[in-house]
C-alpha cells in the first residue's frame, strides 16, 4: 500500500515481506549512525518471523523518494492504563543523513500521528539518545516534550534469564 505525502515525489510505503532485506539494511545503517552496531544481532529470518509472521510484534513503513527508500520507520502499540488507550510507540525513525534537511523526517512523524488519532491512540511516543541534537531540537520543533522525570528501565540476557526463572522457582 502507497501513501501519498505532501511533499514531492516522496510516499509511505507500508512494508512487507518482501521487503525484509531492505529493513534489515536500514536497522544496520540506523545502527552505525548510533554507534551501536555492535548491538545487532537481527537477521532476516528473524524480522520474517516478528514482523510478518502468525503474530506481528510491530509494523514498518519506508519512505521513498522519486521511488528510492530513504527512511523508515518501526513502530508498535503500547497502551495507557492512565488514558485507557492504546498509545503507538516508535522504535525507530531513521533518515539516510544524505536526504535529512528535506522534511521527510517530518511527513514520517506525521503520517505516525495520523495512524494513531485513525486508530484511536491517545499517545505518540519515542525515545532519542541524549546526545543527538539534531534530533532533539527537531522533535522540540514539532511539539514533542521531553520526559524528563522518567527513567528507562531494562531487563536482559543473563538478567532477564535470572528474573524469568524465578517464577518458574517459585511453582
Amino acid at each position: 500500500m502507497e501513501i501519498s505525502t505532501p511533499i514531492s515525489d516522496f510516499k509511505i510505503r507500508k512494508a512487507s515481506f518482501a521487503d525484509v532485506s531492505l529493513i534489515l539494511s536500514f536497522i544496520k545503517e540506523l545502527a552505525e549512525y548510533e554507534k551501536l552496531s555492535h548491538e545487532v544481532v537481527a537477521t532476516e529470518e528473524a524480522l520474517k518471523e516478528t514482523l510478518f509472521g502468525k503474530h506481528p510484534s510491530a509494523e514498518v513503513v519506508h519512505g521513498y523518494y522519486r521511488n528510492v527508500p530513504v527512511a523508515f520507520a518501526v513502530f508498535f502499540h503500547n497502551y495507557s492504563t492512565f488514558l485507557g488507550k492504546p498509545g503507538l510507540y516508535l522504535e525507530d525513525l531513521f533518515v539516510k543523513p544524505e536526504m535529512r534537511g528535506k522534511g521527510f523526517g517530518k511527513v514520517m512523524l506525521s503520517y505516525l500521528a495520523h495512524l494513531a488519532r485513525e486508530r484511536g491512540c491517545g499517545r505518540f511516543e519515542w525515545w532519542v539518545l541524549d546526545w543527538n541534537e539534531p534530533a532533539i531540537k527537531f522533535y522540540n520543533s514539532i511539539g514533542a516534550k521531553p520526559m524528563d522525570e522518567w527513567t528507562v528501565q531494562r531487563v536482559d540476557g543473563e538478567s532477564l534469564d535470572r528474573l524469568a526463572s524465578q517464577f518458574n522457582a517459585g511453582r
